[in-house]
């Protein structure tokens, strides 16, 4: 009580709590002058040579070409519709990208740890090789040294008759969806069912101590329903599978991936699965030892002591780490104009090029991979979140 009466009876310039203010106050002030300074000097330089600012361009017709896009894209379709395109490729990107370093970086991580000596040198030599070196030189690696060097078209001969592996990308059969709704209605039903089922005898696994088989009777609902609907739809199912036939100096049917799409995707991959190994071996490494060999003196063999005792203690510490090598992913996407693929910041640059709006692209860019960055960070946190040591 003698301390707050004395900090009540303190001048306005002594009190703790108006001074963090004031200067709370005094920074954000300067934050806006220095940046309405930069900004008012920039729409002057504009005027002077006769551009206005605003995003009106983004309703202009584009007038170029895109050659590897997602969703559908003509060159009489607006700017805007340009970089929706870019972006959808870079979600491309970041998305598999993401899945596939995941994967590629536990197995190598893992494999730092292997008592077997090959195994342990032929990982050690994948982190030392694409750690140190420029992820731009890898890219260019891919597609110059081996995607360009593939077969022409003209020389392909199909493996098993429906793969096609060229300088022209790699086709393949692909699922086309049949568009029937009893069977949109039956997956999405079948997989809630599956869950609940699954989480039902889970529950009461650990109850009674019975195996009740939680997994294998989520699958045997999901696969009920599933026929259920077979019947239902007369014998349809929701998908029909397309092959990909050569016509002309392409492809017709199927799905095909570009070289361009591949060689920045193989290069992401490959470089930041060496960094999320070393992080993954770092994670392993800090489990304490006793409860390693703790768990082997119950009988578990090395799978079993990885998958029930060290890596679910090692994520707790992995996440963080690989969280940030995931925005790294993301925002390296850019260096695909390297290869030629069009991506958000290619397709942003061809936009500048054409119209003159650098202030205007520029602001689009930072505003999509900053959403990006954010989107990447809160699933993260909300997964770390998820997996953190609850203290009592």
């Amino acid at each position: 009580m003698a301390k707050e009466k004395l900090q009540e009876r303190a001048p306005l310039w002594r009190n703790r709590i108006v001074i963090q203010v004031f200067w709370q106050v005094i920074f954000l002030i300067a934050v806006i002058s220095i940046a309405a300074f930069f900004i008012n000097n920039a729409a002057n330089g504009l005027n002077r040579i006769g551009i206005t600012f605003g995003f009106s361009f983004l309703n202009s017709t584009a007038n170029f070409a895109i050659g590897d896009h997602i969703i559908d894209y003509s060159p009489s379709d607006t700017y805007g519709r340009a970089l929706l395109v870019g972006l959808a490729n870079t979600l491309r990107v970041a998305f598999v990208g993401i899945i596939l370093t995941t994967i590629v970086g536990v197995i190598i991580g893992i494999c730092r740890l292997s008592s077997n000596w090959l195994v342990k040198t032929l990982s050690a030599t994948y982190v030392e090789v694409f750690r140190n070196t420029p992820v731009l030189v890898q890219i260019f690696f891919w597609y110059f040294a081996f995607f360009l060097t593939l077969p022409r078209l003209d020389d392909t001969q199909p493996a098993l008759g429906v793969f096609y592996f060229s300088n022209r990308g790699f086709a393949f059969p692909w699922l086309e969806w049949n568009g029937y709704t009893i069977w949109l209605i039956a997956l999405i039903g079948g997989l809630i069912l599956a869950l609940v089922t699954r989480t039902v005898l889970l529950k009461k696994q650990i109850e009674t101590g019975n195996r009740k088989y939680p997994l294998v009777s989520g699958i045997l609902v999901f696969v009920v329903v599933c026929l259920v609907a077979f019947l239902a739809s007369g014998f349809s199912g929701p998908w029909t599978i397309t092959v990909p036939e050569i016509v002309g100096m392409g492809f017709s049917g199927g799905n095909r991936i570009t070289p361009e799409f591949a060689a920045i995707l193989c290069g992401l991959v490959f470089y930041t699965a060496s960094y999320i190994a070393e992080i993954v071996r770092g994670g392993i490494e800090s489990v304490s030892k006793g409860q390693i060999e703790a768990a082997k003196a119950l009988g578990l063999n090395s799978g079993k002591v990885l998958r029930f005792v060290t890596f679910p203690q090692a994520i707790r510490t992995i996440i963080p780490p690989v969280t940030s090598q995931y925005l790294g992913l993301t925002k390296n996407s850019s260096l695909g104009v390297a290869a030629g693929y069009f991506e958000l910041y290619a397709i942003g640059g061809t936009v500048y090029n054409q119209t003159g709006k650098a202030i205007e692209v520029v602001i689009i860019w930072m505003i999509i991979y900053l959403s990006l960055s954010l989107l990447t960070a809160l699933i993260m946190n909300i997964y770390n979140h998820m997996t953190r040591l609850v203290e009592r």
